[in-house]
C-alpha cells in the first residue's frame, strides 16, 4: 500500500470542510425535477459543494434517484436551495466562532506560559537586588541556552557503562535547555519531571515545530557534538541553510555500537527517534563513518503519532494533498505568530523560547521589513519564504500522508527492541468508553477529542492509504488517534504485539517486534509533573525505564522464538 497522490481538483471547487464537532455534512444537496412522459417527476439528487465565496454552485451531480414524488413548480426549489444556502452560511459562522474560540485558549495559555517563565525568572533576579543591598548574595535564574547540565558535565557523567536513556519531546515542546518554564502544561511541555528517576537521563532541547527530518539531524549532533549539519540535498530543496547551531562537545561524545542508547520519543518525538535510527543505519553523517541502527538498543513510543494523526486536517490541513493550508484555520494563526516571532529575532523573547527555524532566512535582520511579506504569503525569493512554503516543518510530517512518507523509509530492526504507549480517553464504537473515558480529561483536550471522533475524511477526496476507515480513527487521547500510535501501520504493517495493561510480560522479549499497551490517559498525562499525572504517570515511566534497562544484557543473546500477534477488538486492521 501506498499514499494516494494528490488530487487534481481545483482547490477553490473543493468540499467546504469545518472543524466544528458534530457538523453536518460538507456536500448539501437540492433537488430538482426532471419531466417523465407520465407526468410524474421523480426527484433526482444534485450533489452541490459549498463555496466560501457565495452560494453553492454545481461541482457534480450524482444519478441517485429518489422515489417518484409529483411536483406542483419550480418554486419550491429555489426556496430550498436559499434555505440550503442560509445553513451553509451559518456552518461557517459557526467555524468561525469555533476558531476564534480556540485561537483564544491557545494563546492565552501560551501566553500564560511565557508569563510564567519570565516572573520565575524576574523573580530571583529580584530578590539578588535586595538580598545584595544587605549583603546576603544570592543566585539568579536560569533561562534558556543556561542549564545547569553543560554538555560537558554531561559528557562526563556519561561514561558508558550505563546506556542513557535519551528522552525527546514533540510539538511544542522543550528540553532540558529551557529550565524556566513550569512543568505544569499541555503539549509546551518538557519531560524533565522524569529525571529523578534515572541518573542517565538526557532531555534535548531541539525545534518545537521544525520538520521530522531536520530535528533528527539536531538530535544526532545534540549526542554526537559538532555543528549540525541538515545535508546538502534536503537544505537545497527546501531552501534553508545546511548548517545549524554548533555543540562543541556533545552530551554523549562517545555514543557508537559499543556506547548505544536508548531513545524515548513523545507524539512527533516517536518519528524524530525513529528516522535518526534509520539515518544511523544509512549514514550520511559527514565526519562520522560507520553508524549504524546498533547504536540504538531500543525504541520506545510515548503516544507517538507513528501514523499521523486526523487532528491536523482538523486544524488546518488540507486532506488533498497532506501539506497546504487552508486559508483560515487555527494553523494559519500559528504560521502567523511564528513567522512573526522570528522574524522580531528580540533577544529577550528568544530567550526564553524558539520554534527552532534559525536555519531559515527569517530575522529582520537579515530579510528586512520587505522580506515579511514573502515569509507571510509566500512570494518573493524562493530562498527566503520561510518553512511554511515549502512544506518543511512538523505539522505536515504529522498528517496521515507525511507519516506514510515517513515510514515507507523507515524500517523496524531485528537488533532493536521497540516499546509502544497507546494513549486513550475518547472510545468509540469499539472501545465502550464514550463519554465516561472523557472524564478527567485535560480541559484544553475535550474540545479536541469531540472533534476527532466526530471528524470524517472529505468525501470525494482520495483516502490517504488503501483500507482507509474513519471508525479505525475515532479512539483518541484528545491529541492524537489512538489508531496511530500502537505501532508502524501505514503503508505497511511492521510486527507487534499488544500486551494488557495490568500483565506483566513473562520471559526474553524479541528485538524487531513491537510490544504495545493501551492506556487509559489523555495526550498530557505523561509530559505534565507528576502531581497532575497521578499514579499513572509513574507507572508508565517506571515501565519505561525498567524496559530499558532490563534489556541491555540481551543484545548479544541468540534472540527467542518469534512471538504469535494477537489481534485485538479495539484495534482493526491490525495483524
Amino acid at each position: 500500500m501506498s499514499p494516494t497522490p494528490h488530487a487534481t481538483e481545483n482547490r477553490k471547487e473543493r468540499a467546504f470542510h469545518s472543524s466544528i464537532p458534530f457538523h453536518p455534512p460538507n456536500e448539501i444537496f437540492v433537488e430538482r425535477t426532471a419531466t417523465h412522459e407520465n407526468g410524474v417527476e421523480p426527484l433526482v439528487s444534485t450533489n452541490y459543494q459549498t463555496s466560501p465565496d457565495g452560494p453553492p454552485s454545481a461541482l457534480r451531480q450524482s444519478s441517485a434517484t429518489t422515489q417518484p414524488t409529483t411536483i406542483g413548480g419550480g418554486g419550491g426549489i429555489r426556496v430550498r436551495g436559499m434555505k440550503n444556502w442560509v445553513r451553509a452560511a451559518l456552518l461557517r459562522v459557526l467555524s468561525a466562532a469555533e476558531l476564534l474560540v480556540s485561537t483564544a485558549v491557545h494563546l492565552g495559555y501560551a501566553f500564560y506560559i511565557f508569563g510564567t517563565a519570565v516572573a520565575a525568572d524576574v523573580a530571583p533576579s529580584l530578590v539578588d537586588g535586595l538580598t545584595a543591598a544587605v549583603g546576603l548574595g544570592g543566585g539568579g535564574g536560569v533561562a534558556k541556552g543556561a542549564a545547569a547540565e553543560s554538555e560537558a558535565e554531561a559528557a562526563a557523567a556519561l561514561d558508558g557503562t550505563v546506556p542513557p536513556i535519551v528522552l525527546v519531546h514533540g510539538i511544542f515542546g522543550f528540553g532540558k535547555g529551557v529550565r524556566s518554564l513550569p512543568m505544569l502544561c499541555s503539549p509546551i511541555l518538557s519531560l524533565n519531571s522524569t529525571l529523578e528517576k534515572d541518573d542517565h537521563v538526557l532531555v534535548p532541547d531541539l525545534g518545537s515545530l521544525t520538520s521530522v527530518h531536520d530535528r533528527a539531524r539536531e538530535l544526532f549532533y545534540y549526542l554526537k557534538g559538532g555543528t549540525v549539519d541538515y545535508g546538502e540535498e534536503h537544505s537545497n530543496e527546501y531552501n534553508h541553510a545546511r548548517y545549524g547551531r554548533t555543540y562543541e562537545l556533545g552530551h554523549y561524545p562517545i555514543w557508537d555500537e559499543d556506547h548505544p542508547v536508548h531513545l524515548v520519543g513523545h507524539s512527533a518525538g516517536a518519528q524524530v527517534i525513529r528516522l535518526l535510527h534509520q539515518m544511523l543505519h544509512d549514514g550520511g553523517f559527514d565526519g562520522h563513518v560507520g553508524t549504524s541502527e546498533r547504536w540504538v538498543l531500543s525504541v520506545t513510543s510515548l503516544s507517538g503519532a507513528l501514523n499521523g494523526c486526523t487532528r491536523a486536517y482538523i486544524d488546518g490541513v488540507r486532506p488533498e494533498d497532506g501539506w497546504s493550508l487552508r486559508p483560515l484555520c487555527l494553523v494559519q494563526v500559528c504560521r502567523v505568530g511564528s513567522i512573526l516571532y522570528h522574524w522580531l529575532d528580540l533577544p529577550f523573547l528568544n530567550r526564553y523560547y524558539d520554534f527552532g527555524f534559525g536555519h531559515f532566512a527569517m530575522s529582520r535582520r537579515v530579510v528586512g521589513v520587505a522580506g515579511l511579506a514573502g515569509l507571510l504569503f509566500g512570494s518573493g525569493d524562493r530562498r527566503r519564504r520561510g518553512p511554511f512554503a515549502t512544506g518543511d516543518w512538523i505539522l505536515p510530517d504529522l498528517t496521515i500522508h507525511g507519516a506514510a512518507r515517513i515510514n515507507a523509509r523507515v524500517r523496524t530492526f531485528p537488533s532493536t527492541f521497540y516499546f509502544s504507549y497507546a494513549s486513550r480517553r475518547s472510545s468509540g464504537s469499539g472501545g465502550g468508553g464514550g463519554s465516561l473515558g472523557m472524564a478527567g480529561i485535560h480541559p484544553l483536550l475535550l474540545l479536541r477529542a469531540m472533534q476527532i471522533r466526530r471528524w470524517r475524511y472529505p468525501a470525494g477526496v482520495a483516502p490517504p492509504y488503501e483500507g482507509y476507515r474513519d471508525e479505525d480513527w475515532e479512539d483518541n487521547d484528545g491529541a492524537l488517534n489512538t489508531f496511530s500510535m500502537t505501532h508502524p501501520r501505514i503503508p505497511d504493517e511492521h510486527p507487534s504485539v499488544q500486551v494488557e495493561e495490568e500483565e506483566e510480560v513473562v520471559g526474553p522479549l524479541r528485538p524487531g517486534v513491537w510490544y504495545y499497551r493501551i492506556v487509559e490517559a489523555d495526550h498530557m498525562t505523561f509530559v505534565i509533573n507528576r502531581r497532575r499525572g497521578g499514579v499513572q504517570f509513574d507507572l508508565v515511566y517506571d515501565s519505561i525505564f525498567h524496559n530499558c534497562r532490563r534489556h541491555v544484557v540481551f543484545r548479544n543473546a541468540p534472540p527467542p522464538p518469534t512471538p504469535t500477534p494477537t489481534p485485538t477488538p479495539t484495534l482493526r486492521n491490525q495483524s
